[in-house]
């Protein structure tokens, strides 16, 4: 039975080569054909290291080159909304957009985007994406407790809201700078428009006497919590779950009251037929689990919004609480917000 197996496999492959090589030119040029039949071009605010990793593994898989053009939030709803023209049939100088989702909603409310579903976008839930299908996220990174492990060995009441955390003893926090990163400041701002500003400042108070140092980046709290220099960090997931895999003795808490994300997805702009469907075909994409296996592969650890991932039936915080994120504060009351904590607790 064994041999007859291999026999079966051996000429299936056989006539797997055969096929392959009837459908390929024998003099083919191995450059040839891995060159790109089709580009799209990409605003984004991904950094330029992640957004090399999507763009090339992409070309390679499927032939069609992105090309992805960093930008600030600012500069991409400017952008499109200089290129947005009245009549339907000029193309956009962008193809898709993938960003942030506080300006997907911007862009998105002024008409700038072309709506799209398909059965992977479908599947998202209706709080990470547009509920007229204008924009879908595709990932989010929340903001999470990261614990040394030596630290949860000697204490019995584990910190696993904001709450417990501000008012904990003889604790030591790590934490990034509001003023420093913008997944910090937005953690902020979601705990105003969800506990009020006086809950807010009164957490944030509570955190004040206990927090080591304000990190100016993201990785530093992690890094301080895996060497033991800090008890519990406040710190974005993406991070954390790098240092883990990296084995840094650290454990996630999941704050049970809620806690904030950057919630990253993608918008479609081109007006052009087939460049719609090239960009289309690249969102499903971008919404699978080859695309997480790269970015996880490259060391970037994002949590996926479609459940049929297999990236997501693995993620062990299913259970997360996320705060209602579509507060609208203006760039005003946001300053005023950074400047009233900066009186209020930092300099206190």
């Amino acid at each position: 039975m064994r041999r007859y197996t291999i026999f079966v496999l051996t000429a299936f492959m056989l006539i797997l080569a055969a096929v392959a090589g009837m459908t390929l030119p024998v003099d083919a040029d191995k450059k040839t054909l891995g060159a790109p039949t089709a580009e799209l071009t990409a605003y984004t605010t991904l950094p330029a290291e992640t957004a090399s990793i999507l763009s090339e593994v992409y070309e390679r898989e499927n032939h069609v080159r992105v090309n992805f053009v960093p930008m600030s939030s600012q500069e991409i709803l400017q952008n499109i909304r200089d290129d947005a023209v009245s009549d339907p049939t000029v193309v956009r100088t962008v193809d898709i957009v993938l960003a942030d989702s506080k300006i997907l909603r911007e862009a998105a409310d002024l008409n700038l985007f072309k709506p799209y579903t398909s059965e992977s976008s479908d599947a998202v839930r209706d709080a990470f994406k547009d509920s007229q299908d204008r924009w879908v996220g595709v990932w989010y990174d929340p903001i999470i407790f990261c614990a040394n492990r030596d630290f949860l060995r000697t204490t019995v009441n584990l910190p696993d809201t904001w709450e417990k955390l501000s008012k904990a003893e003889k604790i030591r926090v790590g934490i990034t700078d509001f003023l420093a990163a913008d997944a910090s400041a937005n953690l902020m701002f979601q705990m105003i428009g969800n506990f009020g500003d006086t809950k807010t400042y009164e957490i944030l108070s509570g955190l004040h006497p206990k927090v080591v140092q304000y990190a100016k980046f993201l990785s530093n709290p992690v890094r301080q919590a895996g060497m033991g220099e800090v008890d519990i960090s406040v710190a974005v997931a993406s991070e954390t779950l790098r240092y883990l895999q990296n084995g840094y003795p650290l454990k996630i808490i999941y704050p049970a009251d809620g806690t904030s994300c950057i919630l990253t997805g993608f918008a479609i702009t081109t007006n052009d037929v087939a460049k719609n469907q090239l960009a289309a075909k690249f969102a499903d994409w971008l919404l699978g689990d080859e695309a997480q296996l790269y970015l996880q592969t490259n060391g970037f650890y994002f949590i996926p919004t479609n459940p049929q991932t297999l990236a997501y039936k693995s993620f062990a915080g299913k259970n997360l609480v996320l705060f209602d994120g579509r507060q609208n504060f203006s760039r005003e009351q946001q300053r005023a917000y950074l400047d009233r904590w900066i009186k209020d607790v930092r300099l206190k």
